[in-house]
């Protein structure tokens, strides 16, 4: 029997960990300099797009684990980035609010993008482009499964 379906080098699911590991090895020195973990860094990219959200919205926002983004947040509030206040509507919900030094942290993080996408220099535009779009369709089929 031939197993050539076992070797490495035939598994997508081994190139998308691959380049997931490099890519946060990458994005490592980058945001230490924010003092931030890359899942800190989602939940303030996902705060400056839209400030004032409820968790509920941050997760399907960002799709982090619940239990993780309760320590994520936790954390962050340790570090004076963000609030969180109990709705005025609904006290069953949680509102997230940036504070003056989670807002002054936009300044600094807005090269990150453009020092990551240096570390691809073999990669054109358009190629960008038809990853982000080929990724896109992964993660539907694989929520589609769930």
């Amino acid at each position: 029997m031939n197993y050539d379906q076992l070797n490495l080098d035939n598994q997508l699911c081994h190139r998308l960990y691959m380049a997931s590991n490099g890519l946060i090895r990458a994005y490592r020195p980058l945001l230490e300099a924010l003092n931030l973990t890359y899942p800190q860094y989602v939940v303030m990219m996902a705060l400056w797009e839209q400030d004032g959200i409820t968790i509920q919205q941050l997760l399907e926002k960002t799709v982090i684990d619940g239990g993780a983004m309760s320590l994520i947040l936790k954390k962050m509030k340790e570090k004076n980035l963000l609030s969180i206040t109990q709705s005025e509507e609904d006290k069953r919900k949680k509102l997230l609010y940036l504070l003056p030094r989670g807002k002054a942290l936009r300044e600094k993080a807005a090269q990150v993008p453009t020092q990551i996408r240096c570390a691809f220099p073999n990669i054109a535009p358009d190629e960008v482009q038809a990853l982000n779009t080929l990724l896109d369709k992964v993660c539907a089929d694989l929520n589609a499964q769930e």
